[in-house]
């Protein structure tokens, strides 16, 4: 997923490739506020003046705008999910807090990378030649790690 950010509001962003436009959607408000633009100049430029319209709006009907996050997040989960996140915690020498904000931002990124594997799986079934489509997604699903070695020869 590609996204953008402006005055802490972020959208994720999309081409369209029947109508040849980028497309952008404001994420984590309840008003659904979009964009586009043919290039990326001009997406930025409309994420940014409906930001700004919004932000506007708001402020003509003397409402407080919605704020994409506040970094608060409050669960209502059973007894014992919240028993067991407790001693995962505290084993790992950290406090519930501080163990959960991991959690979540493991998950995310793995949401993320899961995003970005489906869309470049998507992307290879454009190419021709089945066995450069087969290298490179062998290439993108077993990526080396900085902590993995490569020898001489081996490649």
């Amino acid at each position: 997923m590609n996204t953008m950010t402006y005055k802490g509001y972020t959208a994720r962003i999309e081409f369209d490739d029947r109508d040849n436009i980028f497309v952008g959607r404001i994420l984590g408000l309840r008003a659904m506020i979009s964009f586009h633009g043919q290039t990326v100049t001009e997406l930025r430029e409309a994420f940014a003046a409906a930001v700004d319209d919004f932000l506007a709006d708001c402020k003509e009907q003397g409402i407080s705008p919605e704020k994409p996050t506040s970094g608060k997040l409050m669960l209502r989960i059973s007894p014992e999910v919240h028993g067991a996140a407790l001693v995962a915690a505290h084993a790992s020498g950290k406090s519930l807090n501080q163990w959960a904000a991991e959690v979540i931002q493991h998950a995310s990124e793995a949401y993320r990378n899961e995003a970005l594997r489906k869309h470049f799986d998507e992307r290879l079934k454009s190419l021709d030649a089945p066995d450069i489509r087969d290298r490179m997604k062998r290439a993108m699903h077993n990526p080396i790690t900085a902590n993995d070695k490569v020898s001489a020869g081996s490649t």
